[in-house]
């Protein structure tokens, strides 16, 4: 699983070294990187994005306008990561830009899926967690 609380400055041109304990969950396996529902950037193993995402490529493309739109919505905004041999990648600028990352990060891991927010968002959001 994927857990814990990890503060990193990010690389230049976006790029960003995923913590040792959290790679090792990846197993070898790729990463696919969406922007969040909230304001932050998830990142599954493809493993997991796929069982996440089976429901919805299970529903009749053809005649589901919902699930067509919800299919866009999903993979339109998702990308491989390419991790080299210490765990870094780069974060695409548009995602950076969606969620307004700059130099301080939060890496966060949440169960079958990891997040990276600002810092200040993350301090934010956290706040709101607590009330």
């Amino acid at each position: 699983m994927f857990l814990g609380t990890y503060e990193h400055n990010l690389m230049e041109k976006g790029r960003i070294a995923l913590p040792k304990k959290l790679r090792s969950f990846l197993k070898g396996q790729k990463v696919i990187l969406r922007v969040g529902f909230e304001p932050c950037i998830v990142g599954f193993r493809e493993s997991d994005w796929i069982e996440t995402t089976r429901e919805q490529l299970s529903k009749p493309f053809f005649l589901d306008k919902e699930g067509r739109d919800l299919r866009r919505r999903i993979f339109a905004d998702a990308e491989y990561a390419q991790l080299d041999k210490q765990g870094r990648f780069i974060i695409p600028k548009s995602m950076m830009e969606y969620v307004e990352i700059k130099e301080r990060v939060i890496i966060v891991g949440a169960g079958d899926h990891f997040e990276i927010w600002s810092l200040e968002k993350w301090e934010e959001y956290r706040l709101k967690l607590k009330s």
